[in-house]
């Protein structure tokens, strides 16, 4: 990153209070931002580090009210969201360093890649990766070492397939989608039918089909369908270690924490946020800007749209948090209802 700090502001959009001239040619924490680094400021916890940071430049809301003085040499760049200029800013300047222009491919010596496997222009296969018969690899694909794109599978252009991630048989990403260290795409769906003598396999005959725009994160396994197809809409975003079972849907610009795990079948809606930790039953809907709160669970479908749930069962926040002052009132009155015997006791015990 090289840029002044009236170029940041002019791309951004943003007003700046301080010296526009200074230079920035790299981003920062605020704790530990130096002179010459652009950082931001999203969360109110963080304010008092506003006023300590030695950065060039900060990021922070137009309505962002000062209580102190700022350190000498630091300026202020006001926008309408720090935390997204920020993102957007980062892109830009990521984009920049990456060269996507040229059209060779670069294949590590150590690729296996069946002659059958299609690819694109400017494609980055490292070492060991493996690229099945029939497999479609997009432009400026990048595989990382170790990475596995099975038979008849279609990676869209610009996707990037961290070191170890998986993309088993017939599955379909679309393009810019990220793939982190271990993902699994495409593994069979937890089916098996219960007979006399035990559980048979049900086969996995289906896909996996993500959308543009994708992230998934470390760790995280996607079941292909047992029929059909397991989708992820545009530009949803899994966490690390997230389980998503077999014929799931899940909508666009939906966001899941880790560790959440989602039954098989379940339908999710558009633009939801489901923290961490969260368990979902199969077979049910969850309606579109869901909002669910860590550790919940959700049993049964939410019809609503645009709720915030929390608790297990999972409902509406201010039920639960009533609930939980109600139960900790009985809990209060209980305790002051119990006879004091621990003197006696010791008194008994002593003698």
């Amino acid at each position: 990153m090289e840029a002044t700090i009236r170029d940041v502001a002019d791309l951004l959009e943003g007003q700046i209070e301080g010296a526009p001239e200074g230079l920035l040619t790299g981003f920062a924490g605020i704790e530990d931002a130096e002179a010459g680094q652009l950082t931001f400021l999203s969360n109110p916890s963080y304010e008092p580090h506003l006023y300590t940071t030695r950065a060039s430049a900060v990021l922070i809301a137009s309505t962002q009210k000062l209580t102190s003085a700022l350190q000498p040499g630091t300026a202020l760049i006001r926008v309408e969201d720090p935390y997204a200029s920020m993102a957007k800013l980062m892109q830009a300047f990521s984009a920049a360093t990456t060269d996507e222009t040229t059209d060779q491919n670069s294949i590590h010596p150590t690729a296996v890649i069946h002659p059958e496997a299609i690819l694109g222009k400017g494609v980055t296969i490292e070492a060991f990766c493996f690229v099945g018969a029939g497999a479609k690899i997009g432009d400026r694909v990048t595989l990382a070492p170790g990475a596995m794109v099975g038979e008849s599978s279609v990676i869209g252009s610009g996707c990037r397939l961290d070191m170890r991630s998986i993309v088993a048989h017939n599955c379909v990403l679309g393009e810019n989608c990220i793939l982190q260290l271990g993902a699994t795409i495409g593994a069979d769906g937890f089916g098996f039918a219960p007979t006399h003598a035990g559980f048979e396999k049900v086969p996995q005959l289906g896909n996996v089909v993500l959308g543009n725009g994708c992230e998934i994160g470390a760790g995280t396994h996607i079941d292909r369908a047992t029929l059909g197809s397991t989708v992820l809409g545009q530009g949803v975003k899994l966490d690390n270690l997230i389980q998503v079972a077999h014929n799931v849907q899940i909508g666009d610009h939906t966001v899941i924490a880790a560790q959440t795990g989602i039954a098989g079948s379940t339908t999710i809606g558009a633009r939801c946020m489901i923290g961490g930790q969260v368990g979902i039953n199969g077979h049910i809907k969850v309606a579109d800007g869901t909002k669910v709160a860590a550790k919940s669970g959700i049993t049964a479908s939410v019809t609503q749209p645009d709720q915030v749930l929390q608790g297990n069962p999972a409902q509406p926040i201010r039920e639960h948090q009533k609930m939980q002052l109600a139960l900790r009132k009985i809990a209060r009155e209980f305790a002051a209802r119990q006879p004091q015997t621990s003197g006696t006791r010791n008194t008994a015990q002593s003698a």
